[in-house]
C-alpha cells in the first residue's frame, strides 16, 4: 500500500489544487471518516486544503444548522427545511468556497446540493426540478467538479448510528432507504460528476477502495 499511497500523493499535488470535490452519503455510511483520511492525505501531498461541511460552514451556517438539526423542530416542513440548506450554502459559497478555488486551493465538501436532492427531493417529496432552480440560485452555478458517493445498505448505516440522533437521522427506516435510493439514483444518471464507493465493507477496505477510484478520476481530470 506504501508505494500506491506515494504514486496517489502524486496524482494529488498535480491534480487537486482548484478542484471541488464533495463526499456524499446515507447517514452512518462512514464517508466523514473518509472525508478526513482524504484531507490529510492531500495535505501530506503539499495541497491546500479548505474543508467545508454542510449545513455550516460559516458563522451564519452553523447557526441554521442548529435550527435544522434541532429535534424540537419537529413540524418543519420539507420546504422550508430545503430553503434553510439554501440559505446555509449561499453563504458558505459566497464566504468561503468561491474565495478558495480562486485561490487554487482543493476545497472538500462534506455534502453539498446532491445531499438536498436526496433528502429533500428523493426522500422528502419535493421535485428535483424545483430542488436544482433554487440550488442555481443559491450557488450561482457552482458543482463539485466530483461527488464521491459512500453507499451502504439501511440496516447497516443504522448501526453505526449514535444512540443520540439529530433530527435528519432520527426520520425512520423508509425514509433513509428513499435516501439511498435518491443516491443511486444521481450516480447512474450522472456519471460524468458522481462516483460511488460501497461503505458496507472494513473501514480500510472502504479507503483503499476509495482512494483507487478517486486517483483514477483525479487522473482524468
Amino acid at each position: 500500500m506504501d508505494a500506491r499511497i506515494e504514486q496517489a500523493k502524486q496524482v494529488m499535488a498535480a491534480g487537486l489544487p482548484g478542484m471541488f470535490i464533495a463526499f456524499e452519503g446515507p447517514d452512518g455510511s462512514g464517508k466523514s471518516t473518509q472525508f478526513r483520511r482524504f484531507a490529510a492525505l492531500a495535505r501530506e501531498a503539499g495541497v491546500t486544503v479548505c474543508e467545508v461541511r454542510e449545513p455550516g460552514g460559516t458563522p451564519i451556517g452553523e447557526q441554521i444548522r442548529h435550527v435544522l438539526l434541532d429535534r424540537q423542530n419537529e413540524v418543519m416542513c420539507v420546504r422550508c427545511e430545503m430553503l434553510l440548506y439554501m440559505a446555509s450554502r449561499a453563504q458558505l459559497v459566497e464566504q468561503t468556497i468561491r474565495p478558495a478555488l480562486a485561490a487554487g486551493q482543493l476545497v472538500l465538501a462534506d455534502r453539498f446540493v446532491a445531499s438536498t436532492l436526496v433528502y429533500q427531493g428523493a426522500a422528502g417529496g419535493m421535485g428535483q426540478d424545483e430542488i436544482a432552480a433554487v440550488a442555481a440560485v443559491a450557488t450561482g452555478g457552482l458543482e463539485p467538479d466530483l461527488n464521491v458517493v459512500f453507499d451502504v445498505d439501511t440496516e447497516t448505516a443504522s448501526g453505526r448510528l449514535s444512540p443520540l440522533l439529530d433530527r435528519m437521522e432520527a426520520k425512520g427506516r423508509a425514509f433513509h432507504e428513499k435516501v439511498r435510493a435518491g443516491y443511486q439514483g444521481l450516480v447512474r444518471s450522472r456519471p460524468d460528476r458522481y462516483v460511488s464507493i460501497d461503505a458496507s465493507r472494513d473501514p480500510e477496505e472502504v479507503w483503499k477502495s476509495c482512494l483507487e477510484t478517486m486517483v483514477g478520476r483525479i487522473s482524468r481530470k
